[in-house]
């Protein structure tokens, strides 16, 4: 098993930054993969942005150019530096870990999710 603690969300103006990490525990020598997903209401969950044990990065359209994912592999942790924020970024944040680097099928696990909210 796979524990995932996230922190950093909040609330912040349009144009501001934002730092979310993730921290896994428990089972991590399994983790092949680590990303971000994120929920607005009414809307299904969306992979934001996602990186493998080997350092590939994966972006939705919606944030390349905007946020950034690094990990330290090592210590199984994840971070998700977000600049630029839009409304359209409200949503829960949930942090994913997988057994297989493409994140999909059995074998993941999630977080608890952190509320990000963009608003003046």
């Amino acid at each position: 098993q796979v524990q995932l603690v996230e922190s950093g969300g909040g609330l912040v103006q349009p144009g501001g930054s934002l730092r979310l990490s993730c921290a896994a525990s428990g089972n991590i020598f399994s983790i092949a993969a680590m990303g971000w997903y994120r929920q607005a209401p009414g809307k299904q969950r969306e992979l934001v942005a996602a990186i493998t044990s080997g350092g590939s990065t994966n972006y939705a359209d919606s944030v390349k150019g905007r946020f950034i994912i690094s990990g330290d592999n090592a210590k199984k942790t994840v971070y998700l530096q977000m600049n630029s924020l839009k409304p359209e970024d409200t949503a829960v944040y949930y942090c994913k870990a997988h057994r297989m680097a493409t994140m999909v099928g059995p074998g993941g696990y999630w977080g608890q999710g952190t509320q990000v909210t963009v608003s003046s």
